[in-house]
């Protein structure tokens, strides 16, 4: 099965250190981000990987090469001269794909989620897109019905709400968990440019099942700023 990490991020949010460290290779006690992101697909059977770079280029280049020679098996779309954010980055990367769903995972997020239960549960489901998502604190939070559909999105620290075609008024807000498994349809529906797939969800809404598939068991962790980095060493330090 085929996955796309997402690591062409420069982390702002981490100040100085990302500097002349690329953030997907920001270390978690002895292994890089990048590398935990490729270990947690190829340990649920997402074996073929490609991944999308930009900031300090050449030094994730490296870690790849690196990675090539443990034999994993990774490709890279290279988006150097212009970072084109998760949706044109995955559209960048489209003829990678062929006819099965994939996995899309963010690099900066680290979770013991069951990636053969979310994809499953896609298949199952049958729409377009199932989002991983679990009930945690969060500004940016997804709005989903009783039936897990995606029915918008809303910003808590600015207020902002989108709702995305007709839905119930008993929505839930519940926060994303780094991980989609997408039909590759969804390429008929995607273009060049520079946009979130965020963005593109709430444009297909009206026209098509996405679907969340929440789990908030096991553990969830992101690094994006110094604080939660050093957050995530503790942890798995203790475990």
């Amino acid at each position: 099965m085929k996955a796309m990490i997402m690591a062409a991020g420069r982390g702002s949010r981490l100040g100085k250190m990302s500097e002349t460290i690329p953030k997907v290779l920001l270390d978690i006690n002895g292994k890089s981000l990048l590398r935990l992101a490729v270990e947690n697909c190829t340990a649920a059977g997402f074996s073929d990987i490609i991944v999308n770079i930009h900031h300090l280029a050449g030094l994730v280049k490296a870690e790849i090469n690196a990675l090539r020679k443990e034999g994993f098996r990774i490709s890279i779309s290279d988006e150097s001269e212009r970072l084109l954010e998760t949706g044109g980055g995955l559209f960048r990367a489209r003829g990678f794909f062929g006819k099965e769903p994939f996995l899309l995972a963010n690099a900066d997020t680290i979770t013991d989620l069951d990636l053969k239960a979310l994809y499953d549960y896609h298949l199952e489901k049958k729409g377009l897109a199932t989002l991983a998502v679990r009930k945690r604190e969060g500004t940016r939070l997804f709005l989903v019905d009783r039936n897990g559909l995606l029915r918008g999105w809303c910003n808590k620290s600015t207020g902002e709400k989108i709702i995305a075609g007709t839905a119930a008024d008993d929505l839930e807000e519940i926060a994303f968990s780094g991980r989609h498994i997408i039909s590759p349809e969804i390429f008929d529906y995607m273009d060049d440019g520079v946009y979130t797939m965020t963005a593109l969800y709430l444009k297909l809404i009206p026209a098509h099942n996405i679907f969340t598939y929440r789990s908030d068991g096991g553990f969830w962790l992101t690094a994006g700023t110094p604080e939660e980095l050093e957050e995530a060493r503790i942890f798995f330090r203790n475990h």
